[in-house]
């Protein structure tokens, strides 16, 4: 069984956990969590809350492919603190003044075990030291705010008058939002599912952030690289920007002569250039790797002659 299948389909240690407590010697904490959320989200109408938002949920949900049991949760995992002084049903007491910092908590811890596993079944050669560098790298703040803004994660949050999504320390907002939702799923949908969501982001960074290991400045690397092998300096393109005014995502292309090598998008022209130099040195990389595969196998097999011989 490959790996990836084996990732897939092995039940994950964080779905059957279980802690001993007085009332039921194993009770799964999965279970438990949900019990406690969802409580309190379902016995209030959500309507109470803001009516008009339930249909956007619901095109947000659809947009990810996936279906909430329990709405609420979603609303919950949309929603920033700020919102709540906005919101006369919370300020009044009639429903539970809930933000999406409980369950950024949660998306957060869920997010790492997932990015390990899949680290783990993924590069079987690595240490604990590099797996764990790996990780951090893969799931920090910068990384989930471009995985917020492809799904358009800030045009579904809930925020107070005033704010708004924008670059810098605001981004935060967008990193834990996502964590939110990623526990979000988990409660309602189970770890599997969660898991099922973010295995796209996973498989296509994970090789980025190995490729990347040694590569503090993608774009100056890139530049070396290229001098260095082909005579050539690599050119770099901006591609049309998308998202709202508030929150665009910027796209850059770079390509060496006529051959494309890479592209990357983020929340400004810096960083998506940076990725697309990110993706080029791994499309280089990959490419001497295979250009190398007969060599070695030339040199396996001259080898193998020579000691037929003596």
């Amino acid at each position: 069984m490959s790996a990836t299948n084996r990732f897939d389909s092995r039940t994950s240690a964080l779905a059957t956990l279980e802690v001993p407590t007085a009332a039921s010697p194993a009770t799964p904490v999965t279970a438990t969590l949900v019990t406690e959320e969802t409580r309190a989200l379902t016995e209030t109408p959500r309507a109470a809350i803001d009516p008009s938002g339930d249909e956007r949920d619901a095109r947000f949900a659809a947009q990810l492919g996936l279906h909430f049991r329990n709405p609420a949760l979603l609303r919950v995992a949309l929603t920033h603190r700020s919102v709540l002084n906005d919101w006369p049903a919370a300020s009044e007491g009639i429903v539970p003044a809930q933000s999406n910092e409980r369950l950024e908590f949660l998306g957060d811890a869920l997010l790492g075990a997932i990015a390990a596993e899949y680290l783990y079944d993924h590069y079987l050669d690595a240490d604990e030291g590099t797996l764990t560098r790996r990780r951090v790298a893969l799931v920090r703040a910068e990384t989930l705010v471009r995985w917020a803004r492809e799904i358009g994660l800030a045009d579904a949050l809930y925020l107070g008058s005033g704010e708004r999504i924008s670059e810098g320390t605001r981004d935060r907002m967008l990193a834990g939002a996502f964590e939110a939702l990623v526990g979000a799923i988990a409660l309602d949908r189970g770890t599997r599912t969660a898991r099922g969501f973010l295995r796209t982001f996973l498989a296509r960074d994970a090789p980025l952030v190995v490729a990347g290991e040694t590569d503090e400045n993608p774009k100056g690397r890139l530049q070396e690289l290229a001098q260095e092998r082909y005579q050539q300096s690599p050119a770099y393109e901006t591609l049309p920007t998308s998202g709202p005014d508030h929150a665009r995502i910027f796209t850059a292309a770079v390509s060496l002569g006529e051959r494309a090598l890479g592209s990357g998008s983020g929340p400004s022209k810096r960083e998506a250039e940076q990725l697309a130099a990110r993706e080029a040195l791994a499309t280089l990389r990959r490419e001497e790797e295979e250009s190398a595969k007969p060599q070695r196998i030339t040199a396996v097999a001259t080898k193998r002659r020579k000691r037929g011989t003596t």
